[in-house]
């Protein structure tokens, strides 16, 4: 049952002054400005206090996608100034809600002078514009975050050039991810428990091009899990295009955090203790998902090292879990911050 693990926990865990106030559930202004290529926003809704969610007509994913920002204090629309900009990534299964739901991210982040922005990611959209055998087309993820988005919220919500950027499970991947194929657009990135060698191949269990297709075949069934990278021995340039292993030269120049569990029952397994070695789950079997984000982190980190790229790194005992990345978001916040604010 350790897919449970993954895919419910981790991996299924002009308009400046237009609008002085935040109009819950209404329609954005019909003069919003938009990204270059259409992309615009069609409703906002106000969840909570300093929570804006907002919905996104993107020729790139053809269809919507929401978005929620933790707005910063003294946020408006006519403040004539801009913030820094923190965006945190879901994992698999997840959606714009995870953080919210799963952490006090509105404690630990909401009062830095920050925007956070946290964008819907798709279920198995891995941070990646999806070959799609060739042809390219929807979904178009990265488009949609980093250049319809972005355009968007520095055109109408106060979001400034200062970037940093987190993520948990396949957000910690596609944060590395992101930050090595832009470079220079993030000062600072991020991985908690991402799979950041996704061609690592182990023969005798679970390896990253294994965990694609799983991520895919539940995340969008009804899709072909070639479509994202292609196969791995066919499509080997794309897959290594999109791998943070591949990519680690790029990350000179960026501060970097990454951290992972070992699989085992820690002090945030309700477990632990007197059952701790008895595995995480119902089957009581190893986490296999955080096993490997482990293996393949300190294969990451090693590389870095190699190439003489500094990061900041937190291994330690636990699962592929909400708490721990609560925990390591408090721990590799201000080292973001730093870089930012």
């Amino acid at each position: 049952m350790w897919l449970r693990g993954l895919f419910g926990a981790g991996f299924i865990a002009g308009m400046a002054g237009a609008c002085a106030s935040i109009a819950p559930g209404g329609p954005a202004p019909a003069a919003a400005p938009g990204a270059d290529d259409g992309a615009a926003v069609v409703a906002e809704r106000s969840p909570g206090p300093r929570l804006l969610d907002l919905t996104v007509r993107s020729p790139v994913l053809a269809g919507t996608a929401d978005v929620r920002l933790l707005l910063p204090p003294g946020w408006s629309r006519d403040a004539g100034r801009t913030w820094p900009v923190l965006y945190l990534l879901h994992g698999g299964g997840a959606d714009h809600t995870a953080w919210t739901a799963n952490t006090a991210v509105e404690r630990i982040a909401g009062q830095h002078g920050v925007l956070v922005v946290m964008p819907d990611g798709g279920a198995c959209g891995n941070y990646s514009d999806w070959w799609n055998r060739g042809g390219g087309g929807p979904p178009g993820w990265e488009t949609f975050h980093l250049a319809e988005l972005r355009q968007i919220l520095e055109r109408g919500y106060g979001a400034g050039t200062e970037r940093a950027i987190a993520g948990a499970g396949m957000g910690g991947t596609g944060a590395l991810a992101y930050a090595a194929r832009h470079r220079g657009l993030f000062r600072a990135a991020a991985s908690f428990s991402g799979a950041l060698n996704t061609l690592h191949h182990d023969p005798g269990g679970l390896d990253g091009p294994d965990l694609i297709e799983l991520g895919v075949a539940v995340g969008a069934p009804a899709a072909t899990w070639t479509d994202l990278w292609g196969r791995p021995d066919e499509q080997r340039m794309v897959w290594r295009h999109h791998n943070p292993y591949d990519l680690a030269d790029r990350l000179a120049g960026t501060r970097l955090y990454v951290s992972s569990g070992d699989g085992t029952p820690g002090p945030y397994d309700p477990y632990a203790g007197a059952d701790a070695g008895r595995g995480p789950g119902p089957g009581r079997g190893p986490d296999v998902v955080e096993a490997l984000a482990h293996r393949v982190a300190l294969q990451f980190t090693g590389k870095l090292r190699r190439l003489g790229i500094p990061a900041s790194s937190h291994f330690y005992q636990g699962t592929h879990t909400w708490p721990y990345w609560e925990r390591e978001l408090n721990t590799a916040l201000p080292l973001l911050l730093a870089e930012i604010t």
